[in-house]
């Protein structure tokens, strides 16, 4: 008999990070530098890969809170609602009087490539004083996630609390600007970049599973203990404590648009992680929630509920 997530005990996991109001313009193709480019359609969507984790977290089987900073301004009251019809504890979120909420200009393409902008907004006001008034919503629950669309300082300060408390890290380094520092790495006990984020992090320019592999040892070699490569079509490479690489290939679906594919993958491996399942189940379902979430339009409105996702296997 198979079973999901929902029909064990379900985990508890938080999330810390960025919560945007995503501004989405579909169009035929990505302008080239310079150029205007006549779009089909515009809608404001929620997102934030903090927000979007977390409403993939909930959906796949989770119990989540979300620890986060909106700003006073219709975007954030939006934002909010929607993590609170997802079930999400809200009552880590702050709201700032002084900035407005986080905001993504996304273009996507009729193949469903995205091109982003961000502007951080009330993200930057999510300072360590959060985490400190917070610590038990860490310590509750199963698994910490974290992004890097907050302040670098918070994002440490978060996972210093889940390891004191014994908690699973995990950390999507997006977006990676430079190598992170050995203390960070050696701190998450799960590191999901995707293969631009690995190459800029390791030095290794990823553009195959074997190059993932490559890039995913040089982070081994760099402090981290268990590392995880996106690789969009191509799938996922992980290279987990004391194993070789290992090579997941991505379900074959038409993809409509990427957005927020990334972190429905973070966001059910997590749910899986906090729910006990093993890594290779763990990320078999975050590819599967994924692989339906491309097929769909917008951030969280492409993510899928916990019973589309196909079972686990005992």
């Amino acid at each position: 008999m198979s079973t999901t997530a929902g029909e064990r005990d379900a985990g508890r996991v938080t999330v810390v990070g960025s919560l945007n109001m995503d501004l989405v313009i579909r169009a035929p193709r990505l302008p080239s530098a310079g150029e205007t480019l006549a779009g089909r359609t515009f809608a404001n969507v929620a997102g934030g890969k903090g927000g979007n984790q977390a409403v993939a977290a909930a959906r796949l089987g989770a119990h989540v809170a979300m620890i986060g900073c909106v700003g006073n301004d219709e975007n954030g009251a939006q934002l909010v609602a929607g993590l609170r019809r997802d079930g999400i504890d809200c009552s880590a979120v702050a709201t700032d009087a002084a900035l407005p909420t986080g905001v993504a200009m996304i273009v996507v393409d009729d193949a469903g490539q995205n091109a982003i902008v961000i502007v951080a907004g009330s993200n930057g006001a999510l300072t360590t004083s959060a985490i400190a008034a917070h610590e038990k919503t860490i310590e509750q629950a199963d698994v910490l996630v974290c992004q890097l669309e907050v302040p670098g300082e918070t994002v440490f300060a978060a996972m210093r609390a889940a390891r004191r408390h014994g908690r699973i890290v995990v950390l999507n380094p997006a977006p990676a600007t430079g190598p992170l520092p050995r203390d960070w790495l050696e701190c998450a006990d799960y590191l999901i970049p995707n293969e631009g984020e690995a190459s800029v992090l390791s030095g290794v320019t990823v553009d195959s599973p074997e190059s993932a592999l490559a890039a995913a040892a040089e982070l081994r070699e760099q402090g981290a203990r268990n590392v995880i490569v996106t690789l969009g079509e191509r799938g996922v490479l992980v290279l987990a404590e004391g194993e070789a690489g290992k090579h997941y290939p991505a379900p074959k679906v038409a993809a409509v648009d990427t957005t927020a594919a990334g972190d429905t993958f973070v966001g059910g491996l997590c749910a899986a992680l906090a729910a006990k399942r093993s890594l290779d189940e763990a990320v078999r379902f975050g590819q599967a929630a994924a692989a339906l979430s491309v097929t769909r339009a917008g951030a969280q409105t492409s993510i899928p509920a916990l019973h589309e996702v196909p079972r686990w296997a005992d």
